[in-house]
């Protein structure tokens, strides 16, 4: 059985930093890529970054480019995404899910191209 465990988040004032973390069991952690998602109030769910499965090539939306960090520590089956410069358009739920495939594919940003899906964590972050 796959479960997908988040801890972190929480409430920060703007220019602050945050680090999400998702530890995977139950499955081979480093067959796969790894994806962080946030999804605000009334918004649709949005890819905030992919991480191939040896970390060679992570992608990012250009929101969070130069301001968020992903990494993977396949040791230990865990998905960190640090977050720095903290803005209020932040806030929002965030998610980390297993890709299907070692690489992200061109559609890394779609949630159909991940199989699981950790529980979600807020992060708020006050102007």
């Amino acid at each position: 059985q796959v479960q997908v465990v988040q801890s972190g988040g929480g409430l920060v004032q703007a220019g602050g930093s945050l680090r999400l973390s998702c530890t995977a069991s139950g499955l081979s952690f480093d067959d796969y890529a790894m994806g962080w998602f946030r999804q605000a109030p009334g918004k649709e769910r949005e890819g905030v970054s992919c991480l191939i499965w040896n970390s060679r090539i992570i992608y990012y939306t250009d929101s969070v480019k130069g301001r968020f960090t992903s990494s993977r520590d396949n040791a230990n089956n865990t998905l960190y995404l640090q977050m720095a410069s903290l803005k209020p358009e932040d806030t929002a739920m965030y998610f980390c899910a297993a890709g299907k495939y070692p690489g992200c594919p061109g559609s890394w940003k779609l949630t159909d191209e991940y199989n699981y899906w950790g529980q979600g964590t807020q992060v708020t972050v006050s102007s």
